[in-house]
């Protein structure tokens, strides 16, 4: 098993350091790299994203992402971690959405939102006009991307509790997310087994915050599936716990949704959970199914005793997490 590790800005070396010992003990043979990406990447070779590390996660069965800043006012500076995702072709992104053992969580709560990760608002295909007045995006939305996720989404729900909905605002972007929700009811027939259903994004995002336990699988597009997903990591403890999956054909990379947090980069007290959560799906991913259930254990133990970082109400130090966690896994 070959893993690329991208630590990336911020607190990405500290979390992804934190995931690689705990990867160490639990697949000691998987083959580990480390490649630079992000801000820190782009001031020392001038690209955030270097070929190098592209085609390490190319030739890599997964790949493990920390955090990137991504600072404002740079001409021609973009993304890496969109750039990575439409190089590689990584057109789904997971995210899902549980209940925790923290006191402030909402219980009751296992949803997965679906999104769309290579197209929509996120191209990068934005003008200002000469005068410097206006300033305009395009939102790029494709049948055949759109069919793609919406497959995705339908085979998943078969896994779960056989029901998409559908966020969508066809009642203003009609010919966007039009094509969008007509593409998603065009699949469906080949899934008569999943209830599909439909929802404004807005009316969507009031029903996750009142009763999220309705909800099953969340198909949605790019822009809203971000926005949608970050809301409702909040009933269940935050972004501190949040993981995603970008997946594609041929390549696959986990990440915490969290940012690189500059502000508390090298104090020792970033929270390694969320990027845990994603060495699971990782694991999970790559065949190793018994080894994510272990570390999922061990995350909820320390979660439920209070053995966590101060983002999340406790007093661990992030290597102090997992230390702790260690003590659970097999090694």
């Amino acid at each position: 098993m070959r893993i690329a590790l991208l630590p990336g800005d911020g607190i990405g070396p500290e979390v992804v350091g934190a995931a690689r010992r705990v990867l160490d003990a639990l697949v000691p043979d998987a083959e580990l790299s480390e490649h630079a990406i992000g801000y820190g990447a782009y001031q020392q070779c001038g690209v955030a994203l270097p070929e190098e590390t592209l085609q390490a996660v190319r030739e890599s069965d997964a790949a493990l992402l920390g955090a990137v800043t991504t600072p404002i006012g740079i001409p021609g500076y973009r993304s890496p971690v969109l750039e990575l995702r439409q190089q590689l072709k990584m057109n789904a992104n997971l995210r899902p959405v549980r209940s925790s053992p923290l006191p402030d969580s909402r219980q009751g709560v296992d949803l997965l939102i679906v999104r769309e990760n290579s197209e929509g608002l996120y191209v990068g295909r934005e003008s200002l006009s000469s005068e410097g007045e206006t300033a305009i995006a395009e939102r790029v939305v494709t049948r055949s991307a759109s069919e793609r996720i919406a497959r995705q989404a339908f085979e998943i729900a078969q896994q779960r509790r056989g029901r998409v909905t559908v966020a969508h605002k066809a009642n203003v972007l009609r010919k966007t997310c039009g094509l969008f929700l007509e593409a998603a009811q065009r699949v469906s027939s080949s899934f008569p087994d999943v209830l599909l259903d439909d929802m404004l994004v807005d009316a969507c995002m009031m029903r996750l915050i009142r009763q999220p336990e309705d909800f099953d699988v969340v198909l949605t597009t790019n822009l809203f599936g971000d926005i949608l997903s970050d809301g409702a990591a909040e009933l269940v403890g935050g972004l501190g716990l949040a993981r995603s999956a970008n997946l594609g054909p041929q390549s696959a990379v986990f990440e915490p949704v969290h940012g690189s947090a500059p502000d508390i980069a090298g104090r020792g007290i970033a929270s390694p959970f969320a990027t845990l959560g994603a060495l699971s799906m990782l694991l999970d991913h790559l065949g190793h199914g018994t080894q994510a259930k272990v570390l999922e254990t061990g995350m909820s133990h320390l979660l439920r005793e209070g053995l966590v970082t101060r983002d999340l109400g406790g007093n661990r130090t992030t290597q102090e997490v997992v230390n702790d966690l260690l003590t659970l896994v097999p090694g």
